[in-house]
């Protein structure tokens, strides 16, 4: 049976920096890493609100990227 372990997260915020020359959504992405691997989504939705307050461009998305390790029990 294979176990799961969570290494670390990254918060990763997406905005939206408008369209190129053919129409195509630019965007701009800034990640924060050493994000604790305890904090729920309302946390850190909590978190990037406060973060995309200090910035002027529009957020698209919120995203959270966790590494696992994954090894036989």
């Amino acid at each position: 049976m294979a176990v799961e372990t969570l290494l670390s997260s990254q918060l990763s915020l997406v905005f939206d920096m408008g369209v190129d020359e053919n129409g195509k959504q630019i965007t701009k992405r800034k990640n924060y890493n050493n994000v604790k691997t305890s904090a729920n989504a309302e946390q850190l939705l909590q978190a990037a609100q406060a973060i995309v307050s200090l910035q002027t461009e529009a957020l698209l998305h919120v995203e959270r990227n966790d590494k696992n390790q994954i090894s036989a029990s």
